[in-house]
């Protein structure tokens, strides 16, 4: 009897008998291990004859191959086993009494924009949605933002077709064109949602989320823009006294346009917001840009208005000491069931939005 079918006929009798998984991987190791039995035999063939080594070779891979179909076949039938038994074990039956129900948490952001939704529709605005995915006109043109503004380029927006007509969408913003497009004056709304700009470290993220607040009425000024800003920062901080400024500064869809920082100090290691020495940057602001109005059908010489935009995530970072903005898509429940809000605590100014 050859040496080839001397490891074949005894391997072969193995794999017949009743294996464990650990049994069965412990042949492949004698037989395809780097000192197997198989893998020797294929040292073996440089050191044969022309004329034998043709033969041999053929043959030990026709025994090998058998073998390790073999040996694939029982692992295949043992995990499919296991998964049988698993099955088995894990059926429910259904007229047992149900499993205890755990309740999830509301996540931050979620309830941010609960909260400032609830504080602005008290003062009359309505809540307006549109697509993620927008087109060029609606995100930069009709917004007055000029062809070489910075805002276009590749490094800041993404782009999903080569011509640049459509991206997803970098602000908020459209959402005003889109409704002021189809409809008249006045308008009063803020328009919460997500946006894309492509930027990423501890506080920004390629993902993140903004509101937009746009008013448009005839004798709309500043001081409007003023009065509804301190009534929403106080309300959503919960504070009785805002101390608050307005820095000029430029976006191509308003004029005059302005950055609010508020005032705050650190006491014990936390963030008080309301008044102290020092400023924090919050939101951008302005009267919208009298070509805007133009680009929606809008006279210009009849209806004014302001816009502001408002950084969601970066609200709650604030409000809740969250000091990391990567940690609001990482999915830790840990991290969720610490942050996170009952479902049943529904946001309302007559009682309270942190209750």
């Amino acid at each position: 009897m050859s040496e080839l079918k001397k490891i074949k006929d005894e391997f072969l009798l193995k794999l017949k008998e009743k294996l464990s998984l650990l049994e069965i991987n412990q042949i492949k190791t004698d037989l395809f291990g780097k000192n197997g039995l198989i893998s020797s035999q294929f040292k073996k063939i440089g050191t044969l004859d022309e004329t034998e080594r043709k033969k041999f070779a053929s043959d030990l891979n026709v025994i090998k191959d058998e073998l390790q179909n073999l040996i694939n076949l029982k692992i295949s039938e043992i995990e499919k086993a296991k998964i049988n038994q698993k099955l088995e074990q894990e059926k429910i039956d259904i007229t047992l009494p149900e499993r205890p129900f755990v309740r999830g948490k509301i996540h931050p952001v979620s309830q941010t924009i609960d909260q400032i939704s609830s504080i602005f529709s008290e003062i009359g605005f309505s809540v307006e949605e549109g697509p993620d995915v927008e087109n060029e006109h609606n995100n930069f043109t009709a917004l007055n933002t000029p062809d070489n503004h910075p805002a276009r380029d590749m490094h800041d927006t993404f782009y999903l077709d080569q011509n640049k007509e459509t991206l997803l969408r970098t602000h908020t913003s459209p959402v005003q064109i889109r409704t002021m497009s189809k409809d008249k004056p006045p308008f009063k709304i803020i328009a919460p949602g997500r946006t894309y700009r492509s930027d990423s470290d501890q506080t920004h993220s390629p993902m993140f989320h903004q509101v937009e607040g746009l008013h448009i009425d005839k004798d709309i000024n500043m001081g409007h823009l003023k009065g509804c800003l301190s009534y929403f920062i106080k309300e959503f901080f919960e504070v009785k006294k805002i101390k608050m400024r307005f820095r000029p500064s430029h976006f191509p869809f308003t004029e005059p346009s302005a950055e609010v920082d508020i005032g705050y100090e650190i006491k014990d290691g936390k963030i008080i917001i309301g008044e102290g020495n020092r400023w924090l940057e919050i939101l951008g602001c302005g009267m919208v840009h009298p070509n805007v109005l133009k680009n929606v059908k809008v006279d210009p010489t009849k209806f004014q208005g302001y816009a502001f935009g408002i950084g969601i995530d970066r609200l709650a970072m604030l409000k809740y000491g969250i000091n990391d903005l990567r940690a609001f898509f990482d999915c830790d429940y840990r991290w969720l069931n610490h942050f996170g809000f009952d479902p049943l605590d529904v946001p309302t100014n007559y009682r309270g939005l942190s209750r």
